[in-house]
């Protein structure tokens, strides 16, 4: 897998991240939307962490610096 994030994208997407398992922890988000938010959540560390977005891959973006 070749990188296809830079790293503002997943600066902002830790951030984005950290927010909604707030809004979790603080209870703002309960029910299928706590859920939805969970999978959000786990699904932008991932990708921040490996620097690589599938979804990126598939519509021909890359925020990573040649």
């Amino acid at each position: 897998m070749e990188k296809n994030m830079g790293t503002l994208d997943r600066l902002i997407r830790l951030t984005l991240a950290a927010v909604i398992i707030l809004l979790i922890v603080l209870k703002v988000l309960t029910g299928l939307w706590m859920i939805i938010g969970a999978l959000v959540a786990v699904v932008f560390i991932v990708t921040s962490m490996i620097g690589f977005c599938p979804l990126y891959k598939l519509i021909g973006i890359s925020t990573c610096k040649d």
